[in-house]
């Protein structure tokens, strides 16, 4: 059973989406509301596996609920559904799991909500074996900010440090398949969990910050498009 609660300053928004989700019988609704300051009291309750909710309100906005719930790192993932198509980019930054647009259907709000229920499902192992030369290494892949490759050696950059190893990002892209990993450039890839903004750094590509640490990846434009349709379209 999925936890939910509901937040859209819109009257006839809102109703819709009380009425869609309140017909499934593997969804309950914790609370439905107008009023974007009383969802803010209900979240801090921490009683919601998920939070839909529109962008644009008074008083506080989508985007500061789920930045809430981003920096006290709860459990409660966030679906965007807004009028607006311009702030899919910034989603990322949220780690928001969809951005779905207004009018939208049914089948689409229930896809959106199906990634949660994948991501209940899927067990990733734990941690990433990392080998070199003398040592054997197990890091926690929920730690793995980025990815670099340099010349002939890859370095593993962690919330705890830094890991050299000869393994090839192709090898340790196949090892965390199936999580929040991505092959931003053909030189990295990056934990979308850490990411903080995206910079323009070339005509094709974006400098890629993160939480947590100074130094920056980088994104090509191809797979910036990328993440916005596998997780936002």
């Amino acid at each position: 059973m999925i936890k939910v609660g509901l937040v859209d300053d819109q009257k006839y928004d809102l109703e819709k989406l009380t009425i869609t989700l309140s017909k499934e019988e593997n969804i309950e609704i914790v609370f439905a509301t107008n009023n974007s300051e009383e969802a803010y009291a209900l979240i801090k309750e921490g009683n919601i596996d998920l939070l839909i909710t529109d962008i644009e309100m008074p008083a506080l906005s989508g985007y500061e609920l789920a930045d809430f719930i981003n920096s006290y790192a709860m459990d409660i993932s966030v679906i965007f559904v807004t009028g607006h198509s311009g702030y899919a980019v910034h989603a990322f930054e949220l780690n928001v799991l969809d951005y779905i647009m207004k009018p939208f259907s049914k089948e689409r709000l229930l896809k959106g909500i199906n990634r949660l229920q994948k991501k209940n499902e899927v067990v990733d192992k734990a941690k990433l074996v990392l080998k070199n030369k003398s040592e054997i290494f197990f890091i926690d892949k929920k730690d793995i900010i980025y990815i670099e490759r340099t010349g002939r050696s890859t370095t593993i950059n962690t919330s705890g440090g830094e890991y050299t190893t000869y393994q090839t990002l192709n090898e340790l892209e196949e090892e965390l398949s199936g999580s929040h990993f991505v092959r931003s450039h053909r030189g990295f890839i990056i934990n979308i969990h850490y990411v903080k903004n995206f910079s323009l750094y070339t005509k094709n590509s974006y400098t890629v910050h993160f939480q947590g640490t100074k130094k920056n990846a980088i994104i090509t434009k191809m797979s910036l498009d990328k993440l916005q349709d596998k997780f936002y379209n």
